[in-house]
């Protein structure tokens, strides 16, 4: 069995993502390969197992956003396999976290829950893929080179051949490079979130009113970037 076709049955893969991916179902073997070489050397990876393809449960069909991250939180127990989000309980927050909280309710109006949890984002098709799927707790960077760039790029390549209607966030150089993959696919582009780079051009940025004015003008429903308050999330 493939790789991808393991994933399917296990739910953890669309199947209309799977036949995407197949061009690169060698190298997502591979990289299982290299996360159970991680476990026997006692590195470990993150985040869990059954999280690291969770971008591509929903279908590539339901797709109308792509926000490009780098990779994981470092942080042990914060990742959920969506770029940006973390772990619903996870305090405090990442601080590029933080800031897209900000620029949120200074774009929209929105005021942001008390978690990190962006799962109603993703909900909605808004694909929060990392361009490195794992990392090692503790060492941000650490499986970058490592072979998810191929698994990735084989993505973003797919959602540009689908066609709209598509937007994509592109924040900071290390994204941006992706834009010739995209094609005719329109990009919001700004600096990164980052404490260390988020006033050089994303604070003001308006990403989130952007990209409801893409779709639109795509014939397409705009999101809806409001974040539901959880009942089991403690007040900070």
């Amino acid at each position: 069995m493939s790789a991808l076709a393991g994933l399917v049955d296990k739910g953890l893969v669309a199947p209309d993502w799977a036949e995407a991916l197949a061009p690169v179902d060698e190298r997502i073997a591979e990289m299982g390969r290299f996360l159970r070489e991680e476990v026997a050397a006692g590195h470990g990876y993150q985040p869990a197992g059954d999280l690291v393809m969770r971008a591509f449960q929903r279908p590539l069909a339901d797709v109308r956003v792509l926000v490009v991250g780098q990779d994981p939180y470092p942080n042990p127990a914060h990742p959920i396999g969506l770029s940006f989000a973390v772990e619903r309980h996870a305090w405090p927050l990442p601080p590029s976290l933080v800031n897209i909280y900000v620029e949120l309710r200074d774009d929209l109006g929105i005021v942001p829950p008390r978690h990190g949890d962006l799962s109603a984002w993703a909900d909605q098709g808004v694909m929060l893929l990392n361009r490195t799927l794992t990392v090692r707790p503790g060492d941000s960077n650490s499986h970058q080179g490592k072979g998810w760039e191929a698994v990735t790029e084989r993505a973003i390549t797919a959602l540009a051949e689908r066609g709209g209607p598509c937007a994509a966030v592109l924040w900071g150089r290390h994204a941006q490079k992706l834009r010739p993959l995209l094609g005719d696919v329109p990009c919001v582009e700004s600096a990164h979130p980052s404490p260390l780079s988020a006033r050089r051009g994303f604070f003001g940025s308006r990403p989130f009113s952007t990209v409801n004015r893409l779709l639109e003008e795509q014939g397409a429903e705009p999101v809806d970037w409001t974040l539901p308050a959880y009942d089991d999330v403690p007040a900070r």
